[in-house]
Protein backbone atom coordinates (compact mmCIF):
# COMPACT_ATOMS: atom_id res chain seq x y z
CA UNK A 1 0.00 0.00 0.00
CA UNK A 2 1.19 3.53 -0.78
CA UNK A 3 0.01 7.07 -0.16
CA UNK A 4 -1.87 7.23 -3.49
CA UNK A 5 -3.93 4.15 -2.55
CA UNK A 6 -4.77 5.61 0.85
CA UNK A 7 -5.91 8.86 -0.73
CA UNK A 8 -8.21 6.93 -3.06
CA UNK A 9 -9.70 4.89 -0.20
CA UNK A 10 -10.20 8.03 1.90
CA UNK A 11 -11.84 9.95 -0.94
CA UNK A 12 -15.47 9.13 0.03
CA UNK A 13 -14.94 10.33 3.62
CA UNK A 14 -13.18 13.47 2.43
CA UNK A 15 -16.01 14.13 0.01
CA UNK A 16 -18.46 13.84 2.90
CA UNK A 17 -16.52 16.59 4.63
CA UNK A 18 -16.27 18.75 1.54
CA UNK A 19 -20.01 18.52 0.93
CA UNK A 20 -21.13 18.56 4.56
CA UNK A 21 -24.40 20.31 5.41
CA UNK A 22 -22.55 22.36 8.03
CA UNK A 23 -21.20 24.76 5.43
CA UNK A 24 -24.68 25.77 4.29
CA UNK A 25 -25.76 26.45 7.89
CA UNK A 26 -23.02 29.06 8.41
CA UNK A 27 -24.88 32.16 7.30
CA UNK A 28 -24.32 34.72 10.05
CA UNK A 29 -21.91 35.85 12.75
CA UNK A 30 -24.06 34.14 15.41
CA UNK A 31 -23.59 30.87 13.48
CA UNK A 32 -19.83 31.46 13.56
CA UNK A 33 -20.03 31.96 17.33
CA UNK A 34 -21.62 28.53 17.80
CA UNK A 35 -19.18 26.94 15.39
CA UNK A 36 -16.10 28.40 17.04
CA UNK A 37 -17.22 27.34 20.54
CA UNK A 38 -16.94 23.69 19.43
CA UNK A 39 -14.23 24.01 16.80
CA UNK A 40 -11.79 25.60 19.27
CA UNK A 41 -11.15 22.16 20.77
CA UNK A 42 -9.86 20.97 17.39
CA UNK A 43 -7.62 24.06 17.20
CA UNK A 44 -6.24 23.19 20.63
CA UNK A 45 -5.71 19.45 20.20
CA UNK A 46 -4.01 20.03 16.84
CA UNK A 47 -1.16 21.58 18.84
CA UNK A 48 -0.79 18.42 20.91
CA UNK A 49 -0.59 16.30 17.75
CA UNK A 50 2.05 18.67 16.41
CA UNK A 51 4.09 18.64 19.62
CA UNK A 52 3.86 14.83 19.76
CA UNK A 53 5.40 14.72 16.28
CA UNK A 54 8.10 17.15 17.37
CA UNK A 55 8.93 14.96 20.38
CA UNK A 56 9.11 11.84 18.21
CA UNK A 57 10.73 13.19 15.04
CA UNK A 58 13.13 15.87 16.29
CA UNK A 59 15.60 15.83 19.17
CA UNK A 60 13.96 17.36 22.26
CA UNK A 61 16.11 15.61 24.87
CA UNK A 62 19.65 15.96 26.21
CA UNK A 63 22.30 15.29 25.15
CA UNK A 64 21.35 16.32 21.62
CA UNK A 65 21.83 13.75 18.86
CA UNK A 66 21.15 14.06 15.12
CA UNK A 67 17.76 12.77 14.00
CA UNK A 68 17.10 10.06 11.46
CA UNK A 69 15.39 12.31 8.92
CA UNK A 70 16.46 15.94 8.82
CA UNK A 71 13.88 16.90 6.17
CA UNK A 72 10.99 15.69 8.31
CA UNK A 73 12.48 17.32 11.42
CA UNK A 74 12.74 20.66 9.63
CA UNK A 75 9.14 20.39 8.38
CA UNK A 76 7.87 19.75 11.90
CA UNK A 77 10.01 22.49 13.44
CA UNK A 78 8.80 24.99 10.84
CA UNK A 79 5.16 24.22 11.62
CA UNK A 80 5.84 24.48 15.36
CA UNK A 81 7.45 27.88 14.81
CA UNK A 82 4.42 29.09 12.84
CA UNK A 83 1.73 27.54 15.03
CA UNK A 84 3.23 28.21 18.45
CA UNK A 85 4.93 31.60 17.93
CA UNK A 86 3.34 33.35 14.96
CA UNK A 87 2.63 37.09 14.70
CA UNK A 88 -0.95 38.30 14.95
CA UNK A 89 -2.47 41.16 12.94
CA UNK A 90 -0.70 43.67 15.22
CA UNK A 91 2.68 41.95 14.96
CA UNK A 92 2.44 40.53 18.50
CA UNK A 93 3.84 37.01 18.96
CA UNK A 94 1.08 34.53 19.79
CA UNK A 95 0.20 30.90 19.17
CA UNK A 96 -2.56 30.21 16.66
CA UNK A 97 -4.65 28.85 19.51
CA UNK A 98 -4.36 32.18 21.34
CA UNK A 99 -5.11 34.03 18.11
CA UNK A 100 -8.22 31.89 17.72
CA UNK A 101 -9.35 32.75 21.25
CA UNK A 102 -8.86 36.44 20.47
CA UNK A 103 -10.97 36.01 17.33
CA UNK A 104 -13.66 34.24 19.36
CA UNK A 105 -13.86 37.15 21.77
CA UNK A 106 -14.00 39.56 18.83
CA UNK A 107 -17.13 37.88 17.41
CA UNK A 108 -18.74 37.39 20.82
CA UNK A 109 -18.13 33.63 21.21
CA UNK A 110 -17.68 32.10 24.68
CA UNK A 111 -14.12 31.04 25.56
CA UNK A 112 -14.92 30.03 29.14
CA UNK A 113 -15.36 26.27 28.61
CA UNK A 114 -12.12 25.68 26.71
CA UNK A 115 -10.17 27.72 29.26
CA UNK A 116 -11.78 25.76 32.10
CA UNK A 117 -10.81 22.47 30.43
CA UNK A 118 -7.18 23.50 29.98
CA UNK A 119 -6.95 24.78 33.55
CA UNK A 120 -8.14 21.39 34.77
CA UNK A 121 -5.54 19.36 32.86
CA UNK A 122 -2.32 18.69 34.73
CA UNK A 123 -0.38 16.40 32.39
CA UNK A 124 -0.79 13.85 29.61
CA UNK A 125 -1.63 11.11 32.11
CA UNK A 126 -4.70 13.00 33.30
CA UNK A 127 -5.98 14.46 30.03
CA UNK A 128 -8.30 11.60 29.02
CA UNK A 129 -9.92 11.41 32.45
CA UNK A 130 -10.34 15.18 32.56
CA UNK A 131 -12.05 15.13 29.17
CA UNK A 132 -14.32 12.27 30.24
CA UNK A 133 -15.30 14.05 33.47
CA UNK A 134 -16.01 17.36 31.71
CA UNK A 135 -19.47 18.58 30.71
CA UNK A 136 -18.50 18.80 27.04
CA UNK A 137 -20.92 17.29 24.54
CA UNK A 138 -20.21 13.74 23.40
CA UNK A 139 -19.06 14.72 19.89
CA UNK A 140 -16.32 16.98 21.25
CA UNK A 141 -15.36 14.43 23.93
CA UNK A 142 -15.05 11.66 21.35
CA UNK A 143 -13.02 13.89 19.04
CA UNK A 144 -10.57 14.82 21.80
CA UNK A 145 -10.31 11.28 23.19
CA UNK A 146 -9.41 9.93 19.76
CA UNK A 147 -6.64 12.53 19.44
CA UNK A 148 -5.05 11.80 22.81
CA UNK A 149 -5.46 8.03 22.50
CA UNK A 150 -3.55 8.31 19.21
CA UNK A 151 -0.86 10.42 20.88
CA UNK A 152 -0.55 7.89 23.72
CA UNK A 153 0.40 5.15 21.23
CA UNK A 154 3.69 7.06 20.79
CA UNK A 155 3.76 5.68 17.24
CA UNK A 156 4.76 8.54 14.91
CA UNK A 157 3.11 7.10 11.79
CA UNK A 158 -0.29 6.98 13.54
CA UNK A 159 0.10 10.48 14.97
CA UNK A 160 1.17 11.74 11.53
CA UNK A 161 -1.94 10.15 9.97
CA UNK A 162 -4.28 11.97 12.37
CA UNK A 163 -2.28 15.16 11.84
CA UNK A 164 -2.33 14.93 8.03
CA UNK A 165 -5.78 13.60 7.17
CA UNK A 166 -7.93 14.54 10.14
CA UNK A 167 -7.98 18.29 9.64
CA UNK A 168 -10.38 20.59 7.83
CA UNK A 169 -9.81 22.21 4.46
CA UNK A 170 -12.92 24.27 3.71
CA UNK A 171 -13.78 26.27 6.81
CA UNK A 172 -11.45 29.26 6.19
CA UNK A 173 -13.08 29.98 2.82
CA UNK A 174 -16.57 29.70 4.30
CA UNK A 175 -15.67 31.97 7.20
CA UNK A 176 -14.13 34.59 4.97
CA UNK A 177 -17.34 34.93 2.95
CA UNK A 178 -19.32 35.64 6.12
CA UNK A 179 -16.66 37.93 7.58
CA UNK A 180 -16.48 39.92 4.34
CA UNK A 181 -20.27 40.25 4.21
CA UNK A 182 -20.20 41.79 7.71
CA UNK A 183 -18.33 44.78 6.33
CA UNK A 184 -14.74 45.81 5.79
CA UNK A 185 -12.57 45.52 8.93
CA UNK A 186 -15.51 44.38 11.09
CA UNK A 187 -13.56 41.39 12.45
CA UNK A 188 -9.84 42.00 11.81
CA UNK A 189 -8.58 39.32 14.21
CA UNK A 190 -10.75 36.58 12.70
CA UNK A 191 -10.02 37.66 9.15
CA UNK A 192 -6.27 37.72 9.79
CA UNK A 193 -6.36 34.29 11.45
CA UNK A 194 -8.26 32.80 8.50
CA UNK A 195 -6.03 34.33 5.85
CA UNK A 196 -2.93 33.18 7.74
CA UNK A 197 -4.41 29.68 8.02
CA UNK A 198 -5.00 29.57 4.26
CA UNK A 199 -1.50 30.87 3.55
CA UNK A 200 0.28 28.32 5.74
CA UNK A 201 -1.85 25.28 4.90
CA UNK A 202 -1.77 25.88 1.16
CA UNK A 203 0.68 24.44 -1.31
CA UNK A 204 3.54 23.58 1.05
CA UNK A 205 2.28 21.87 4.20
CA UNK A 206 -0.04 19.36 2.50
CA UNK A 207 2.54 17.74 0.19
CA UNK A 208 5.20 17.77 2.92
CA UNK A 209 2.91 16.01 5.40
CA UNK A 210 2.21 13.28 2.83
CA UNK A 211 5.94 12.88 2.28
CA UNK A 212 6.40 12.62 6.05
CA UNK A 213 3.99 9.67 6.16
CA UNK A 214 5.80 7.99 3.26
CA UNK A 215 9.10 8.30 5.10
CA UNK A 216 7.64 7.02 8.37
CA UNK A 217 6.04 3.95 6.77
CA UNK A 218 8.59 3.02 4.11
CA UNK A 219 7.87 -0.53 2.95
CA UNK A 220 6.20 -1.61 6.19
CA UNK A 221 2.73 -2.81 5.20
CA UNK A 222 1.57 -2.98 8.83
CA UNK A 223 2.33 0.72 9.25
CA UNK A 224 0.54 1.59 6.02
CA UNK A 225 -2.58 -0.24 7.23
CA UNK A 226 -2.28 1.57 10.58
CA UNK A 227 -2.16 4.89 8.72
CA UNK A 228 -5.27 4.00 6.73
CA UNK A 229 -7.21 2.93 9.82
CA UNK A 230 -6.15 5.97 11.83
CA UNK A 231 -6.93 8.32 8.94
CA UNK A 232 -10.40 6.82 8.50
CA UNK A 233 -11.09 7.20 12.21
CA UNK A 234 -9.81 10.78 12.22
CA UNK A 235 -12.02 11.74 9.29
CA UNK A 236 -15.05 10.06 10.85
CA UNK A 237 -14.43 11.92 14.10
CA UNK A 238 -14.35 15.18 12.13
CA UNK A 239 -17.60 14.27 10.34
CA UNK A 240 -19.25 13.47 13.69
CA UNK A 241 -18.11 16.81 15.10
CA UNK A 242 -19.43 18.62 12.02
CA UNK A 243 -22.77 16.77 12.41
CA UNK A 244 -23.08 17.97 15.99
CA UNK A 245 -22.23 21.59 15.16
CA UNK A 246 -24.60 21.68 12.18
CA UNK A 247 -27.47 20.31 14.28
CA UNK A 248 -26.78 22.84 17.06
CA UNK A 249 -26.80 25.71 14.59
CA UNK A 250 -29.98 24.48 12.90
CA UNK A 251 -31.74 24.13 16.29
CA UNK A 252 -30.79 27.70 17.23
CA UNK A 253 -31.91 29.01 13.85
CA UNK A 254 -35.33 27.36 14.28
CA UNK A 255 -35.73 28.89 17.74
CA UNK A 256 -34.84 32.38 16.55
CA UNK A 257 -36.76 32.18 13.25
Amino acid sequence: MKIEEIEIILRPLREQLRNHKLYNTLTSVSDIQLFMESHVYAVWDFMSLLKALQINLTCTSLPWKPVKNTNTARFINEIVLEEETDRNELGVLKSHYEMYLDAMLEVGADTGKIKELLNGIGDLDSVLQTIENSDLNEAVKSFLKFTFETIETQEPHKIAAAFTFGREELIPDMFLKIVESAGKDAYPKLEYYLRRHIELDGDEHGPLSLKMIQELCGDDEVKWHDVLECSENALQQRINLWNHIAEAIQERQQITA
